[in-house]
């Protein structure tokens, strides 16, 4: 049997043998970088929101992780009164708090009758200060109290949207009075259930 050559010098067997394994490894490792990049290769399912929507410096929330399940309102939260889209209504987001949220579908669960803010805050798990953060209800602010909080007002977050979110210092950056809802929604082939918070302006009717 001829022996196998590299540049014309012959290789012992185990030698080659050696060769060919490592060869192989570097193969299988290139093949699977392709799958990875969307070179043709099917890329692994996400399995976090996080995975299928990374936070956007828009809306502040770049590398954080935002729970597929918002879970229950606030306690004590009035019911907003003649919404322009009652429990059960099918909607369109106008929103883009993340990326895949604008013009998904979604379903109404909640609408409520609240102040809403949109706030600057510190994350208490450290890393860079979150600006413009979408949205805060009032009974999500620590001793807010019931009357509306001018722009500026310092406070401390009582809500856990975000890890590092819940008792971080945060400032006011604007606010509405108009209804706020909680809804579920379509976004990268997965379902968010009870996403809070899209102000009524962030919504429009299904078919419209």
């Amino acid at each position: 049997m001829v022996r196998p050559t590299i540049r014309g010098v012959a290789v012992r067997r185990t030698t080659w043998s050696k060769f060919g394994a490592i060869a192989s490894v570097a193969g299988v490792l290139a093949v699977a970088g392709c799958s990875s990049d969307g070179g043709g290769g099917a890329a692994s399912a996400p399995t976090s929101a996080s995975s299928a929507a990374g936070m956007t410096g828009k809306s502040g929330m770049s590398g954080m992780h935002h729970e597929m399940d918002g879970g229950p309102a606030p306690a004590g939260m009035k019911a907003a009164v003649n919404p322009e889209f009652p429990v059960g209504s099918e909607v369109v987001l106008t929103a883009d708090h993340m990326p895949g949220m604008k013009n998904a579908k979604a379903k109404v669960v909640g609408v409520y009758a609240t102040t809403t803010y949109a706030v600057n805050y510190t994350p208490t798990t450290g890393g860079a200060p979150v600006k413009d953060h979408k949205w805060v209800v009032q009974q999500e602010v620590k001793g807010a109290g019931g009357k509306r909080l001018a722009d500026g007002t310092q406070v401390t977050l009582a809500t856990d949207h975000m890890p590092g979110m819940d008792g971080a210092k945060a400032t006011i950056a604007g606010s509405t009075t108009e209804p706020v809802y909680v809804v579920d929604y379509d976004m990268n082939g997965m379902t968010m259930k009870n996403h809070k918070w899209v102000v009524q302006d962030e919504l429009r009717a299904a078919g419209s």
